[in-house]
């Protein structure tokens, strides 16, 4: 039986000097499939709007399709997609983002959250490369990480940004992380911008290029003047903001002055959050503390374990249909078909909890895929 991985909140802090782990290396073998995945959903949704017309898919279409896996940046803390990151100025973003952006690039834990390793473009758009120098050599001493790249100058979405970001994922397979600091530097300039449509649009076309090549853009922003009882509708701007995007990180602190800042986390893909963080002035890094909600452990699944426990070191990869692997999983009492719907629904927990890739090949007969990417543990 697997060991589960910790899904309780964090108790400890861990700096850039800490032992690296071992990690998963499998992020592009993910990005090409989130591609070729992302294709075919494309084409199907043109099979239907043949003709003109409504494009519908239908929940049989919907169940035996194998649609990208989800897989975290940072697990149980950050997804794929786009996310909103929140605070007021001089709070500490920046230096937070700097320290992320750090931990993804090294394969490092943030604090006790594991992380996935990859390539990180940081769009430091308020800052300049003397200030980037002299903020992450305070952070993390001069051990540099290849895969972390900065820019301080990008074009605005309307001139053409989706292409200048196509460009470096292309270049980079591994891409994982992309932060945006800030919103403000790359949104169209308009009589309308701060109405609902507008933020709504500007989230939703960086959203469209987040799912379209499976990685994560973290989006800087700043809070409004104005308290809430709800933090959330701090953000500055409309509710469209926070409605495109696929979650949200909103940072404040009870006093400008204070050492201690309150992360709340709210998104699409994982449970609400609210961390106790604390800054450390002689390092520059933000040091956990506490959480004041514990996250939600999903229970283990049959189906899963029955195939963890299939895929041996002496069988790493496996191919065949859905009657032949029901023969290899003799306790699982479902129909072939059944079989191949509950694995489409759930391959992004059979990749993220078992490091096991799935996939189901159309052809002449139905083929399943099943590949340990990671070891058995």
């Amino acid at each position: 039986m697997i060991e589960k991985k910790k899904s309780t909140a964090p108790v400890s802090s861990v700096g850039a000097d800490g032992e690296q782990p071992k990690t998963k290396n499998y992020a592009e073998i993910i990005a090409n499939e989130n591609v070729k995945n992302n294709l075919q959903a494309t084409n199907c949704l043109e099979k239907s709007g043949q003709g003109g017309g409504l494009q519908t898919v239908s929940m049989t279409e919907l169940y035996d399709t194998v649609y990208p896996p989800r897989t975290p940046v940072v697990d149980g803390f950050l997804y794929g997609g786009t996310y909103l990151f929140v605070g007021a100025p001089k709070v500490g973003k920046s230096f937070f983002m700097g320290q992320l952006a750090y931990h993804v690039a090294m394969g490092l834990p943030l604090w006790n959250y594991p992380v996935r390793k990859g390539t990180v473009l940081y769009l430091a758009l308020e800052d300049d490369y003397a200030r980037l120098q002299r903020r992450l050599s305070v952070m993390f001493g001069v051990e540099c990480a290849d895969n972390l790249f900065f820019a301080t100058q990008a074009k605005t979405l309307n001139e053409g940004l989706d292409g200048e970001l196509e460009g470096f994922i292309k270049e980079h397979k591994d891409a994982r992380l992309i932060i945006i600091d800030t919103l403000q530097k790359v949104r169209e300039v308009g009589g309308d911008r701060y109405s609902y449509s507008s933020d709504y649009e500007i989230v939703t076309k960086l959203k469209s290029f987040s799912d379209k090549y499976g990685v994560c853009l973290l989006v800087v922003h700043h809070t409004r003047k104005l308290e809430s009882e709800d933090s959330f509708d701090m953000i500055s701007g409309t509710n469209g903001l926070l409605g495109a995007a696929d979650g949200a990180f909103i940072m404040h602190k009870k006093k400008r002055t204070d050492n201690t800042a309150v992360m709340d986390i709210v998104g699409r893909d994982q449970p609400d959050q609210e961390l106790v963080i604390e800054f450390d002035r002689e390092q520059c890094i933000w040091k956990f503390q506490k959480a004041e909600t514990e996250l939600w452990k999903q229970p283990p699944n049959p189906l899963l374990e029955a195939i963890n426990e299939f895929l041996t070191e002496e069988v790493q990869e496996w191919e065949g249909t859905a009657t032949e692997l029901l023969k290899q999983l003799p306790d699982m009492q479902l129909s072939a078909n059944v079989l191949s719907r509950r694995l489409n629904v759930v391959n992004s927990q059979l990749l993220n909890d078992y490091g096991i890739f799935y996939d189901n090949k159309r052809g002449h007969e139905r083929k399943i895929i099943l590949k340990r990417l990671e070891p058995k543990t």
